[in-house]
């Protein structure tokens, strides 16, 4: 009931946002297939958040001293899982179709990119995503870990864009899994979530003992006194966003400097490539050139698309013979 009450007090605020995206031509996703999303993830909300809280409730009512060190371990467990299964729940909301199909050409571009980042991602492992019946907006990734991993290009972007931008897209994505950004991600989160955590235990434990006679909350092993935790969580989950996406911003520049070195060789001019496709990512998603600080430090999870091409445009660690810093040519 919870989970329910709390995304469909977000829907107003969701369907105005695509209004606003239909508005200004990034989306040109109807509205029935919009509603259709949305019940799919309402679903799979209910369907896989409400077992997880029912077992995290289940661990405060078994250990209620240390449910916190328990409740932590099952969600390093719970991330973990996630990441690996995430490509395998994708095709829930859209199509794909091997990029084999009707770009060979393009594989045959990302091939030269694995084989100098030594990604080790084969061609049957390369994907089209049908984004064009939903938006206008351009991208490229990889998702999965181990066997689940794979590189997705939207057919927005395939075709509408340079080769030598998507193979920069692509050298970005794969410096993710080279520099080991996500298990240093996984591993950072993991030692953060044990001292929010903690934190949170602590704080929902005074709450319950300070407020509980007036809330008719006896012990947080209940489900009332459950529900005090998860607001605490959720408190805390807010506050704790510009934390989460400074390091963030700081893998996501890293990537960029990955990539941009990664295409060193295979195109003709890396700077100008990276910049052109920072200009073409900041142009499909209509991003202001001058966001507001506050809002980049607490909201936005990669570095302006303006501060991106700027760096780009200067970064030549070749020049006079030097070194690049992941690639020695």
């Amino acid at each position: 009931m919870v989970l329910a009450i709390v995304t469909l007090a977000e829907l107003p605020v969701d369907a105005y946002a695509h209004e606003v995206s239909l508005h200004y031509g990034i989306s040109v996703q109807g509205w029935g297939s919009w509603l259709v999303d949305f019940a799919k993830a309402l679903g799979l909300t209910l369907g896989i958040g409400a077992p997880v809280l029912l077992l995290f409730n289940w661990i405060v009512r078994v250990a209620p001293r240390r449910y916190w060190l328990w409740g932590w371990m099952a969600a390093v467990a719970l991330m973990i899982f996630s990441a690996f299964i995430e490509p395998l729940g994708e095709p829930i909301f859209n199509k794909y179709e091997p990029l084999q199909k009707s770009n060979p050409a393009l594989v045959a571009q990302l091939e030269q990119v694995v084989a100098r980042t030594g990604t080790r991602i084969p061609p049957e492992r390369m994907f089209l995503m049908k984004a064009s019946v939903k938006t206008n907006g351009l991208n490229a990734y990889v998702s999965g870990l181990g066997a689940t991993k794979r590189v997705v290009v939207w057919d927005t972007t395939a075709g509408r864009i340079p080769n030598d931008e998507i193979q920069f897209m692509f050298g970005h994505e794969s410096g993710h899994y080279v520099l080991n950004h996500i298990p240093k991600g996984l591993a950072c989160s993991a030692v953060f979530m044990l001292l929010v955590f903690w934190v949170c235990a602590g704080i929902a434990g005074w709450l319950v003992r300070r407020f509980g006679a007036r809330w008719g909350v006896t012990a947080l092993a209940g489900r009332t006194g459950f529900v005090v935790l998860l607001l605490v969580a959720s408190v805390a989950s807010f506050a704790l966003d510009p934390v989460t996406n400074a390091f963030s911003r700081h893998f996501e520049h890293e990537a960029d400097v990955y990539g941009q070195e990664a295409i060193h060789g295979i195109v003709a001019d890396p700077q100008r490539t990276a910049v052109t496709a920072f200009d073409d990512l900041g142009t499909a998603w209509l991003e202001t050139p001058t966001p507001n600080h506050f809002v980049v430090f607490w909201t936005y999870s990669h570095p302006s698309t303006t501060q991106r091409a700027e760096f780009a445009r200067g970064y030549d660690p070749w020049a006079n013979g030097g070194k690049g810093r992941f690639f020695a040519r």
